[in-house]
């Protein structure tokens, strides 16, 4: 009796340290269905029933989430593998954390009833996209691979404005549209589009949506407060594969704008991307893609994995708090 009133005691204050844990989380662009497991976690209560306090919050610019982290603004920030790639190379101290999305979105898209039936059919045409660099070395390689060239295309600046260029037939092809997102937007709009999915056309496979937090910043107490966070999203996705409808409408409810036909659409086609396993890291696939920007021009050199991604789990039950 006297060891079970220790062992309660004992629960009590464990519970208690970790009550008040605030988490501050900027996501990568407003909330849409990708943030599917951080919504359904909040919903469900799950953060709240591991100690964590989660502030969610969408970033007024896309391009500062990341800066965010880096600068101690925030503990978790929403990124894409190739950006924290980038940016480890531009000496920001941000590692990969965790995976939100572990495959890739992206995809090289036309319209269905257009004249690009197949890759080699893009020859003399035009093509939007919106991020140069890492798009651009997307599209080079998938040319490559049907004997074709950058220099065979015209590339047009869309900036941002993916589906409505190519509806509008203000171009024959988008690079960079994402296929849970775009092409049910221009199913929505009665314009079916095509995807053609990067990884399918010789592009390594990569985590589309992946968390990342501030290098100097991660000890031990942060690496298990993050820990906490990513079990809780965990058992989230987990959810949300066992009741796919139900947990649309969990997420839904967080604002009405979720409640349309393309965010239900989206919903349904990205359900099978969210992570189950989000504190795991696949060394190979890290390491492959690294090699892929270095062989592209877009990195000076070849950094080890551990110099931009981590798995939490592993360094907590190793008792190594640094990367």
């Amino acid at each position: 009796m006297k060891i079970l009133c220790y062992l309660l005691a004992f629960l009590v204050i464990a519970t208690q340290a970790h009550a008040d844990d605030k988490l501050k989380l900027i996501l990568d662009w407003y909330v849409n269905p990708d943030h599917g497991p951080i919504i359904v976690a909040d919903k469900l209560g799950y953060f709240r029933d591991a100690g964590l306090d989660v502030e969610i919050i969408a970033p007024a610019d896309a391009s500062t989430p990341s800066k965010m982290v880096a600068a101690g603004q925030a503990d978790l920030a929403v990124s894409y593998q190739q950006q924290v790639h980038l940016q480890v190379h531009q000496g920001l101290p941000l590692i990969r954390v965790g995976t939100l999305i572990d495959s890739p979105l992206n995809c090289l898209m036309t319209r269905d009833d257009g004249s690009v039936k197949s890759i080699e059919d893009l020859k003399g045409k035009k093509i939007g996209y919106s991020v140069a660099g890492v798009e651009e070395s997307l599209l080079g390689t998938i040319l490559a691979k049907h004997g074709l060239k950058l220099s065979d295309v015209e590339l047009i600046n869309v900036n941002f404005s993916l589906a409505p260029s190519l509806m509008s037939k203000q171009v024959d092809a988008v690079m960079g549209a994402y296929r849970n997102v775009e092409l049910n937007q221009m199913a929505v709009a009665g314009v079916p589009g095509k995807c053609f999915p990067v990884e399918e056309e010789g592009v390594p496979a990569y985590d589309e949506l992946v968390y990342v937090a501030n290098k100097d910043k991660l000890d031990k107490a942060e690496e298990e407060k993050i820990s906490r966070f990513l079990a809780a999203t965990e058992k989230a996705a987990q959810y949300i594969v066992n009741h796919p409808d139900k947990s649309y409408q969990i997420f839904a409810s967080y604002s009405t704008e979720l409640k349309d036909d393309l965010n239900q659409r989206a919903w349904k086609d990205t359900v099978a991307r969210f992570s189950r396993s989000p504190a795991g890291l696949d060394y190979g696939r890290w390491g492959r893609y690294e090699a892929y920007l270095k062989e592209n021009g877009l990195v000076p050199s070849i950094l080890p994995v551990d110099k931009f991604a981590v798995d939490v789990n592993a360094q907590l039950a190793a008792g190594s708090t640094k990367p």
